[in-house]
């Protein structure tokens, strides 16, 4: 143990301090354990929410999509995806086609959006067709002939349907009659109802496979895009340009971040401006512990002018007030990691806050603090500490011996 180490532990754990210097001392700590542990909550909500909104989008779309310019659609899908199945980061590729439809079941009706995928393969890659709640994916017609529709929980809900009902979907894609264009329309039963635990696809989108879709949207053997699913997700931009090179000409390429890129970057901006201000609370406490070494160097000034008159160094001097503000930040940042760590678990854990899915996607506030959030909220809070004992440590070193001392 070196000098001034020995030192500053000493004069903070000396039990002759003044009453008002050991209040402020404690605030000091509880300053900066309230900062460091609000932080971490903040930062936790945060990253919960965004960790939360990517794992629901991802499991119900693609991580990159290739299309046809314009609207003819793709003709050699099968060919095309049998060619880019064996691509290095590719787990599975699946056609789809995509419409806006009007469902009708009973007396009620809604616009929705319908998927029409190659079953055997969707069930395999796509998780909301693995989160079923009622009947099964298997989109199998009825006696009749009358082709499957799986539907979200909340559109269920919504509209009262159940398992084995009959619904009604017309398409705006018309077909030309003797009495002019008259939209087209198809019966089908609901066979499944998911949960996808994301509120836009419970709510607002129906799954057909790719023939029925095809004919509701009367195009012929086509699907309007190849939905690739890789890897890595944090790969998705290098190998859609991989994809989009090896497609040809008259190819268009996106990836599930810039087709969500407006929520991501709020996400983002927010947790900045959070920590922003959220971190003010660490730089009161910062002041407080300025406030502290004042304080304590003009208490002990007579024992300063000893100690350097015994032949104590400035820098000696100095140092043992930035190990006293450091002792302080550093105890306080352990306590509010403890606590906001402990906290965020808790919270998480148990779903103590429940949310309205309708309006935030999500059931309930997802907790999830990482270590480096945790790292640069350590880093951040000890250059504050040691920021607030630059002044008093400089007044420290800066006592004359033989002024203090002249009368004693």
């Amino acid at each position: 143990m070196n000098f001034e180490w020995m030192v500053a532990v000493r004069y903070l754990r000396s039990p002759y301090k003044p009453a008002v210097l050991r209040l402020i001392t404690v605030l000091s700590v509880v300053g900066v354990a309230a900062g460091v542990a609000t932080l971490v909550i903040a930062l936790a909500v945060n990253t919960g929410f965004r960790q939360a909104l990517q794992d629901r989008l991802l499991g119900a779309t693609a991580h990159v999509n290739l299309t046809r310019n314009g609207a003819e659609g793709i003709r050699n899908y099968r060919a095309l995806a049998q060619q880019f199945r064996g691509m290095e980061g590719v787990r599975s590729v699946t056609p789809a086609i995509y419409q806006t439809v009007l469902l009708s079941g009973g007396s009620s009706a809604r616009g929705i959006l319908l998927k029409g995928v190659d079953h055997t393969l969707e069930r395999q890659s796509n998780e909301v067709l693995q989160r079923m709640v009622e009947g099964d994916a298997a989109f199998a017609p009825d006696a009749d002939g009358i082709e499957a529709l799986l539907v979200g929980k909340i559109l269920a809900s919504d509209l009262n349907l159940t398992v084995g009902d009959y619904v009604t979907l017309t398409s705006p894609q018309g077909r030309l009659t003797p009495f002019g264009m008259v939209p087209r329309t198809r019966r089908f039963q609901i066979t499944g109802i998911y949960d996808s635990g994301f509120y836009d696809n419970d709510a607002n989108w129906g799954f057909v496979t790719l023939d029925s879709a095809q004919m509701l949207a009367g195009v012929s053997d086509l699907a309007g895009v190849l939905e690739f699913r890789i890897a890595q997700i944090d790969q998705a931009g290098a190998i859609a340009q991989k994809i989009l090179q090896a497609a040809g000409a008259g190819f268009a390429v996106s990836t599930w971040a810039e087709q969500n890129q407006a929520l991501f970057r709020a996400l983002r901006l927010e947790k900045l401006v959070t920590a922003i201000f959220i971190g003010l609370i660490t730089f009161v406490a910062g002041l407080n512990i300025l406030v502290v070494l004042a304080m304590t160097v003009a208490e002990k000034s007579r024992d300063i002018a000893v100690l350097m008159s015994l032949g104590a160094r400035r820098k000696q001097v100095r140092n043992i007030f930035i190990w006293q503000g450091l002792v302080v930040g550093a105890l306080g940042t352990c306590v509010g990691l403890g606590l906001g760590y402990s906290i965020a678990w808790v919270a998480d854990t148990f779903q103590l806050i429940q949310l309205d899915p309708e309006v935030y996607a999500i059931p309930y506030v997802p907790f999830q603090a990482t270590w480096l959030d945790a790292t640069w909220t350590v880093a951040a809070t000890l250059a504050v500490s040691a920021a607030a004992t630059l002044f008093p440590a400089r007044a420290a070193a800066r006592i004359l011996p033989v002024e203090i001392l002249r009368y004693e």
